[in-house]
């Protein structure tokens, strides 16, 4: 081997050297998790700040990349084919050609980029200074490239919004969770956060039926005997009847010697009215402008729907939130094998999620998929059969159903209902 012959493999080995620096960089910018790379250029790393200036001109850097890697890779082609030629004249352009092939494939794309895959943040603050004097370099090159993009974008014109949708964000809390970066409490707040907009008042509100309320004018000791059974701190207020809710108390002020005097409206204060459609994060708003936990919906007519607390959206938020008085009710209750006990003022999603099918339903509850199943208020003992499900209603009234049984038939497949 002569020193011409050694020289060529000494720059050969260089030449996938770069394939390899250009691969591994590509691949570490293309990977780098950019809310990591903000918060540790926010805490004063240069490099990290450099990375992300970069990668705001990310058409630029890969367009650099890719002419050095090209670069590189041909002349490397050419340079094994010069040698290869030397050692064996007749085929040395197909051995070239065929080692060549599996050498850069190896040690210039597939383990530099598993490297930097790994390492993506650490490996693109490391070789982030070279980088920018290579775009410094080949920037009349890339002027050219960038002519050319900019014509083609011209042609092939793209209306996507390339903005993070709400979807993409739950992904991304899902992706988090599963990595092990937030837990399972941590995953389903930000969840809640993310889709706490989409929530109206008539989703978390207590309707009306439900609602404990004092009449104006109700006695003292009837307004008291009304809040220690209810262990509410806030009662509404009604004159006549419960569709013409005039005022809120509160509990500290009922029993305040000082503010009541004996008349509930001393201590009354003016209600909050709202329409069953409004987001609960307007209502939140509302309340705390309001500086009130209360708020009445009322429908088209004037009449009550229901009510909704401060409570009641924080728990949109944060789950549900206890207190010593509060009694523990489960809306699902196994029963047996296969069968449970649900009560009617469950939710329907949770309900069919109980049991993995799809909720094809308007009816927010389960006793109202119930009443739109049998399209008449059912009475207790009657039952019917949704697909693998067997409903029977075991106590209700003529307005509401309160619990019903249901079984699951493991026997159950998608045939027969075809059938």
């Amino acid at each position: 081997m002569d020193g011409d012959n050694l020289g060529q493999i000494i720059f050969l080995v260089i030449l996938i050297m770069f394939s390899a620096f250009f691969s591994a960089t590509e691949t570490a910018f293309s990977s780098i998790n950019k809310i990591r790379m903000k918060n540790m250029a926010n805490n004063g790393n240069k490099k990290a700040v450099a990375v992300l200036e970069l990668n705001e001109k990310y058409d630029k850097l890969i367009s650099t990349i890719l002419i050095g890697n090209n670069i590189v890779n041909i002349t490397a082609s050419s340079v094994a084919t010069v040698l290869f030629l030397v050692y064996f004249p007749k085929n040395g352009a197909t051995i070239s050609t065929v080692v060549t092939t599996i050498v850069v494939l190896i040690f210039g794309e597939i383990t530099p980029k598993s490297i930097a895959k790994d390492f993506p943040e650490k490996f693109a603050m490391a070789v982030v200074p070279f980088v920018k004097v290579l775009c410094i370099i080949l920037s009349p090159i890339n002027f050219v490239f960038s002519s050319w993009k900019n014509l083609i974008s011209k042609v092939f014109k793209n209306d996507e919004n390339r903005g993070l949708t709400e979807e993409e964000l739950l992904t991304m809390v899902e992706e988090a969770q599963d990595d092990g970066g937030i837990n399972d409490e941590e995953g389903e707040l930000i969840r809640n956060a993310i889709e706490f907009n989409d929530i109206q008042v008539s989703d978390v509100h207590t309707p009306r039926v439900d609602v404990v309320a004092v009449d104006e004018n109700d006695s003292r000791e009837e307004i008291d005997r009304v809040f220690c059974e209810s262990n509410f701190t806030r009662l509404p207020v009604y004159r006549d009847t419960i569709d013409n809710i005039i005022g809120v108390i509160n509990q500290k002020d009922f029993y305040n010697s000082n503010k009541f005097k004996g008349n509930i409206k001393d201590i009354m204060s003016k209600p909050l009215y709202v329409i069953p459609n409004m987001k609960i994060s307007e209502l939140l708003q509302k309340l705390q402008t309001n500086k009130t936990h209360i708020a009445v919906i009322t429908d088209e007519y004037g009449g009550t729907v229901g009510i909704v607390t401060l409570e009641d959206i924080l728990e949109e938020l944060v789950g549900e939130i206890w207190d010593e008085h509060d009694e523990i009710v489960e809306d699902f209750i196994k029963t047996g094998e296969n069968e449970y006990r649900v009560l009617g003022s469950a939710d329907l999603d949770d309900f069919f999620d109980l049991f993995d099918m799809k909720n094809e339903f308007e009816s927010s509850t389960v006793g109202g998929w119930i009443t739109e199943e049998m399209n008449r208020f059912p009475k207790v003992g009657d039952s019917f059969v949704y697909k693998q499900l067997t409903v029977t209603v075991t106590k209700a009234n003529s307005r509401r159903i309160y619990e019903a049984d249901v079984k699951v038939d493991e026997n159950y497949s998608p045939e027969e209902e075809e059938d």
